[in-house]
């Protein structure tokens, strides 16, 4: 029986739900509903899993990505933040999030660094897409755009092939962009098949708009992820990237 792992939303968010009453207000509208899903396979040791936290918690707070969310024509966009592992591992690790401005982004990024890590097993693509598709379903605001952000370090091993996850979420009208940290390390004692990227390319992204950004190593990936989230929600490249 596969297994689903959710946490508790931490204090800090749960505070602020966005639907009071919702018999009688409607959800509240963001320019894109946004899923960070995050691999937590093993080929991540602790220290490349803090940098990746790092990246996302400096991205998201990073004064030119709220800038860009400010431009919006709502000037708002709703985030949820997944990690998953193999086929039997997905949890939402922060719910539902709006951020509108510097404190709603900086309250994120503060929750992400308190939320304890997990390390587990193999590596399901096509797992963190199905669980992201749920979550974007239970989304409690109404977004102009779905999209889910996979990054990852390897190619999928677990679970039903990556493409016919990814194929599914497109055709529910979902965006899937792809975020690969090219690592000169085997997955498992084995090289990939073929490189990261090319991976992603044909299995991974898909859907209106979709694009890929690649992280060198882990040390690049804040960058990498900054430049990602802009485009993301600016829906194009931007001059602030």
């Amino acid at each position: 029986m596969r297994r689903r792992t959710l946490l508790a939303a931490p204090a800090a968010l749960a505070a602020s739900p966005a639907v009071t009453n919702p018999a009688l207000a409607q959800p509240e509208p963001v320019d894109v509903l946004l899923v960070l899903a995050v691999d937590v396979s093993r080929s991540i040791d602790e220290d490349e899993a803090r940098l990746q936290r790092e990246g996302y918690r400096n991205a998201v707070s990073d004064a030119r990505v709220v800038e860009v969310i400010r431009r919006g024509m709502i000037g708002a966009i709703g985030l949820a933040y997944v990690e998953w592992a193999g086929f039997e591992y997905q949890r939402l690790v922060l719910p539902w999030t709006r951020i509108h401005d510097q404190r709603s982004a900086d309250v994120w990024a503060s929750a992400l660094a308190e939320a304890p890590r997990a390390s587990l097993s193999w590596t399901s693509i096509s797992g963190g897409i199905d669980f992201s598709r749920r979550v974007l379903t239970e989304a409690p605001f109404e977004g102009t755009r779905r999209v889910i952000d996979v990054s990852g370090d390897g190619v999928n091993n677990s679970g039903r092939p990556a493409e016919l996850a990814r194929d599914e979420a497109v055709a529910a009208g979902i965006t899937i962009n792809g975020l690969p940290i090219i690592n000169d390390r085997p997955t498992f004692g084995r090289q990939p098949p073929i490189p990261l990227d090319e991976y992603f390319g044909r299995n991974v992204v898909g859907g209106p708009g979709s694009f890929m950004i690649v992280a060198e190593d882990f040390e690049a990936f804040g960058t990498a992820v900054r430049r990602k989230l802009i485009r993301e929600i600016a829906a194009g490249p931007s001059s602030l990237a």
